[in-house]
């Protein structure tokens, strides 16, 4: 998982994933706590990513609202994380 490119896409879909299985939106700290649940395994086995990931996660939800994934900041109360309507498609009808 060391791989740049792979490390984005990994934390991209894991977010998708976490806001998926939580109903579409949560916090930070609730998608934080997915992740590390649903992959503490992953993260340990990811070399520097162990040591970045909760910042590099803001950059992949960054990337999810560029891509229509997730609602934009000004379209979602502060704090939350919302995925955008059915629209969006999401990361896997992305290629």
């Amino acid at each position: 998982m060391e791989a740049s490119g792979h490390k984005k896409e990994i934390l991209r879909q894991w977010i998708e994933d976490a806001l998926t299985s939580m109903g579409g939106s949560a916090t930070i700290v609730e998608v934080c706590k997915h992740i590390w649940r649903n992959h503490e395994d992953d993260l340990w086995d990811s070399g520097d990513l162990f040591y970045t990931w909760q910042y590099d996660v803001r950059w992949a939800a960054t990337d999810l609202r560029g891509r229509g994934i997730m609602r934009e900041d000004s379209e979602s109360p502060r704090g939350l994380w919302e995925l955008a309507d059915e629209g969006g498609g999401g990361l896997a009808s992305q290629g």
